[in-house]
């Protein structure tokens, strides 16, 4: 059980010991007997040695057609559907790399980890090495939950690949199934820091707005209670610091959907800085910024092309739990990283100018 947390598993990911040729492509029919399923559970019936979850994958990435048109793997097949399905290729585990693992704490059972921005999770397409998975294996050898699989080894939730920070790890079975408990039953506590663009008119905001596929844009979600897809989404918003033309902004969400931080402050009008699916920009410099606040003066002596954000500015900065083993709360905190620090630092720089 591996649950959806603020960030979606971007499509890519690492290194893999092994790399299964496509099983190849194929066209079939719904008959009368087979018509009112689930596409993956028709898939996985008609198709042999193929597993579901590969089928699945194969659906979430656009590899099949219903009558001519991509459809989700909750789509219920009717009488006479034509089918069209190209297999994924097996992805299995990532080869360790030595990659450097910032541990914010661990123990015997957990561990956990300090994610940089940049690091996709575990292997996808088009991310096959460089991933936090790859890392984890190098690491700690065998000594993770095989609950994921083994593409996932220890992994219990989920960061986007640009937000960084704290993502928890488990080392053996029975400490994944409590934590995934503790996700799926909304008792952990989490808070995320964000830079927001835009003017925040409210000290504190909630947003209570469902999430669901985006109707023309595959790797995006969007704020939708139209979609039989669409899911519960709630976040609660503090502003913790003004700044012409910006905000820092503390998030808490109460669900845990694809996007949904970025999302609902899209739906304020104050995204996520640098957010290049969401928002207007990719990145950001002194000079752009200079501009944005009417303060040439703003970052001393520093060029006006200096970039000072390239990837969202969105950082998981608290988890709070209960150990899987002892029961006692905990809280782990990582750090602001550099990046959005510095930026923080020229705003509050002209601030006190």
């Amino acid at each position: 059980m591996t649950l959806d947390d603020e960030g979606a598993w971007d499509d890519e990911v690492a290194p893999v010991t092994s790399l299964a040729s496509e099983f190849g492509d194929y066209t079939l029919t719904v008959d009368e007997a087979m018509a009112g399923q689930r596409i993956d559970a028709f898939l996985a019936a008609a198709i042999d040695g193929v597993s579901r979850a590969r089928i699945r994958r194969s659906i979430d990435e656009g590899l099949a057609t219903v009558n001519g048109t991509q459809q989700k793997a909750a789509y219920r097949t009717l009488l006479g559907d034509q089918i069209q399905i190209r297999i994924a290729a097996a992805v299995e585990a990532p080869l360790p790399e030595p990659i450097p693992l910032d541990l914010l704490y661990e123990d015997d059972v957990i561990a956990v980890v300090n994610k940089p921005a940049g690091m996709v999770v575990h292997p996808a397409k088009g991310h096959w090495a460089g991933t936090l998975a790859a890392a984890l294996v190098h690491r700690f050898n065998d000594g993770l939950s095989a609950v994921g699989g083994q593409v996932r080894p220890g992994i219990v939730h989920r960061l986007d690949r640009e937000t960084s920070g704290a993502i928890v790890v488990a080392k053996n079975d029975a400490a994944h199934e409590s934590l995934a408990r503790q996700f799926h039953d909304r008792e952990v506590q989490k808070e995320y820091l964000a830079i927001s663009a835009g003017r925040f008119d409210r000290d504190a905001d909630r947003v209570n707005e469902p999430i669901g596929p985006h109707p023309t844009h595959r790797e995006k979600m969007a704020i939708r209670g139209d979609h039989p897809d669409s899911r519960p989404a709630e976040t609660f918003f503090e502003v913790l610091e003004r700044f012409p033309g910006f905000a820092l902004v503390r998030c808490r969400p109460k669900t845990g959907r694809t996007h949904q931080i970025r999302l609902h402050l899209m739906h304020l009008r104050c995204p996520v800085l640098c957010d290049k699916q969401y928002g207007s920009r990719s990145r950001i410099t002194i000079g752009e910024v200079r501009g944005i606040t009417r303060q040439k003066r703003l970052g001393g002596d520093a060029l006006d092309d200096e970039v000072l954000l390239a990837r969202h500015a969105l950082h998981a900065h608290r988890l709070s739990f209960a150990h899987p083993m002892s029961g006692a709360a905990m809280t782990v905190e990582a750090p602001l990283p550099k990046d959005m620090e510095r930026f923080l630092e020229v705003l509050r720089s002209a601030a006190g100018s």
